[in-house]
């Protein structure tokens, strides 16, 4: 790609952002420092930019050095950051990334919206599960964003040349998240050629890199860090009441997010003591003891801690407007809550929802619970999916250790 002067690079890059809807108030911060930018740029004899450029204007204007970089920033100094790296993106891949930008709406052209109201109903249709077809959805519109970007007003003028440019625009995520961006974008392309939108399988063009569950190590907690997050928790409180009993069940049942949201009243069955319900992830039915904890638990927020409104969900919102949670929350902001409450490091690992999870499986295990059992109480389709836990009990790894002195006399 020819590079263009940065004066030509910072005039596409405009009528991008207006593209995208940015307010007349971002525009005119954005377009202040560029003109700063251009005028350190003149004053070097630079005509195009690059990154260290970039990184001396910072330097030079903002007294953020480039070995601070890594270190936590102020919100200012992230937005100074963010310009430079903007332009330099831009520069690169001819599109404002999806990191720089947050708006409702991610598609804009009618032609594209009709294509994507069309790919939810092929999601529907070939029965994917609720969350499955969210991300479908999601992230095929970002790619179809980034064709409109890219002056690609049709599906038939995809090239492979284009799905690899934007690929390349995943640089920098996790290798999970460039996984299933890649899943989302082979599922869209089998929807274009099945319903004629275009005659090239796009999808068995584009390879699909399996990110092995069996080499990541799920992110723990230890059962002190476990009893800190709990006692951080005010109980007295409703917001407590609520947080208390969907702690609980993650870390006691080791309930998905998603399954916890959808909790109805039905799914308790107080009398057999259990908790009843469908997984949302693999439609597969689940039956667990509900042990007295977690059941007073959930009774002590009903009496005493949920708002009374009209929702068949027994968990809700505590701020107006009430009602459900939405899809897309992870509720990983109400763990972060309390770990700052009770002064636990929270860049330290990813503690999110599912981290709850990870731990009931794990202390499972070390409690010597068959993979089976644990597999069943997850409810995972088999047993290969509960093997990860494995590498979080190094007692049970270095049992599996091989001794070398044997491994030799049978040689």
């Amino acid at each position: 790609m020819l590079k263009k002067p940065l004066t030509e690079l910072l005039q596409d890059l405009d009528q991008e952002m207006l593209r995208l809807g940015y307010t007349e108030g971002s525009m005119n911060f954005y377009r202040r420092r560029w003109q700063m930018l251009l005028k350190f740029t003149q004053e070097r004899g630079e005509t195009y930019y690059s990154e260290r450029l970039g990184i001396e204007f910072v330097e030079q204007h903002f007294s953020i050095l480039e070995k601070d970089f890594d270190r936590t920033l102020s919100q200012k100094e992230t937005q100074e950051l963010r310009i430079i790296r903007m332009i330099g993106d831009f520069q690169l891949h001819h599109t404002v990334l999806r990191r720089y930008y947050k708006h409702k709406e991610i598609l804009t052209d009618p032609y594209f919206i009709e294509i994507s109201n069309r790919f939810k109903q092929y999601c529907t249709d070939q029965d994917y599960s609720k969350v499955t077809t969210n991300h479908y959805v999601k992230q095929s519109a970002r790619f179809m964003d980034y064709l409109s970007s890219q002056a690609v007003t049709d599906c038939r003028e995809m090239s492979l040349a284009l799905i690899n440019s934007y690929i390349k625009t995943l640089a920098g995520y996790t290798y999970k998240t460039v996984e299933q961006n890649i899943c989302s974008l082979r599922a869209f392309f089998r929807f274009l050629l099945e319903t004629g939108e275009v005659q090239t399988d796009f999808a068995a063009k584009t390879p699909m890199v399996q990110a092995r569950k069996q080499t990541r190590i799920p992110s723990v907690w230890t059962t002190d860090e476990l009893n800190q997050l709990i006692t951080a928790i005010d109980r007295g409180s409703p917001k407590g009441k609520r947080d208390y009993a969907i702690i609980l069940l993650a870390c006691c049942l080791g309930l998905r997010c998603t399954d916890i949201k959808n909790l109805k009243m039905e799914n308790f069955h107080w009398e057999e003591k259990k908790l009843v319900f469908t997984q949302s992830k693999t439609r597969e039915p689940l039956s667990l003891p509900l042990t007295p904890e977690v059941g007073w638990a959930v009774i002590d927020y009903l009496r005493y801690g949920r708002p009374n409104i009209d929702s068949p969900y027994i968990f809700v919102k505590h701020m107006a407007p009430f009602g459900p949670f939405s899809e897309d929350d992870h509720l990983n902001q109400l763990i972060k809550r309390y770990m700052e409450l009770a002064h636990l490091p929270t860049l330290k690992k990813r503690r999110g929802m599912h981290s709850l999870r990870h731990t009931m499986a794990s202390l499972l295990l070390e409690k010597d619970t068959p993979l089976s059992t644990i597999s069943d109480i997850l409810g995972h389709v088999d047993t290969d999916s509960t093997a990860v836990y494995l590498k979080v009990d190094m007692k049970k790894l270095k049992e599996c250790s091989l001794d070398f002195d044997e491994v030799a006399c049978h040689g």
